[in-house]
C-alpha cells in the first residue's frame, strides 16, 4: 500500500488546504461543522478496502424504458450520479448522498424545475434538528445549494451543487444529492424539465 503522507500532512488535508487557499471560497458556518453534517472521518492509519467497481459506468436500459428528455440514475451506495441525454451520451459524476437511511428516499421522480443561482431555506425538520441554522440564505458562495439546483417531484428533494467540496463522496446531506459546482453546471445544462430521475 502506498503511503500518501507528505511531511506529516495527509493527502486529503494537503488537498483541502491547497484548494481552500487557491479558491478563496467562503463556507457557511453551519456547513463547516463536519461532525454534524458529514459522516465521521476514519482513522487514517487503518487499512481501507476500496470497491472501485462500484463507481463504474452503467447502461441505461436496465433502469429506464427510454431516454425521452434524458435520464438520471443516482446510486446511493456507490455515491454516483449517472446521466444519459436523449441522444444516449453518458456522463458519470461523484456525489454526496443523504447522511442516514431515514433521510434517504429511493424511487422514481423527475425534474420539475431548474434554478441557476438558487436560494435556500431549511425544511422544518432541518430547523428542528439545527435551530441555529438561518431561515434563509440568498444565492452566492454561502448557499448550501451551490450554483445550480434541479428540483425533483418530491417535496424538498434536489440535485444541487455545493461550495463545501468535502461533502462529495460522503454521506453528508439531509436528503438531497450534491455535486461539485462544475459538475452540477454540466448536468444543469443537459437536463430538462421532465428529465426522469431514479434513486436506487
Amino acid at each position: 500500500m502506498r503511503n500518501n503522507n507528505f511531511t506529516g500532512i495527509s493527502r486529503r488535508g494537503f488537498l483541502l488546504t491547497a484548494g481552500a487557499a487557491t479558491t478563496g471560497l467562503a463556507m457557511p458556518a453551519f456547513a463547516q461543522n463536519g461532525a454534524d453534517t458529514t459522516e465521521g472521518d476514519r482513522d487514517l492509519t487503518e487499512v481501507v478496502r476500496r470497491n472501485a467497481s462500484s463507481f463504474r459506468s452503467l447502461e441505461w436500459q436496465p433502469y429506464f424504458s427510454n431516454l425521452s428528455k434524458g435520464a438520471i440514475l443516482v446510486d446511493i451506495d456507490s455515491r454516483a450520479l449517472h446521466m444519459w441525454t436523449e441522444d444516449g451520451n453518458y456522463s458519470l459524476y461523484p456525489s454526496s448522498v443523504p447522511l442516514s437511511e431515514d433521510l434517504t428516499r429511493r424511487g422514481r421522480t423527475s425534474i420539475i424545475r431548474k434554478v441557476d443561482g438558487p436560494t435556500w431555506s431549511p425544511t422544518p425538520a432541518m430547523k428542528k434538528r439545527n435551530p441555529e441554522w438561518p431561515d434563509f440564505v440568498p444565492a452566492g458562495p454561502d448557499n448550501p445549494l451551490g450554483t445550480h439546483a434541479l428540483y425533483l417531484g418530491w417535496t424538498y428533494y434536489r440535485i444541487h451543487g455545493t461550495h463545501d467540496t468535502r461533502k462529495i463522496g460522503r454521506r453528508s446531506s439531509n436528503g438531497c444529492i450534491g455535486l461539485f459546482n462544475e459538475h452540477i453546471a454540466e448536468v444543469f445544462g443537459k437536463a430538462k424539465v421532465g428529465t426522469q430521475v431514479l434513486l436506487i
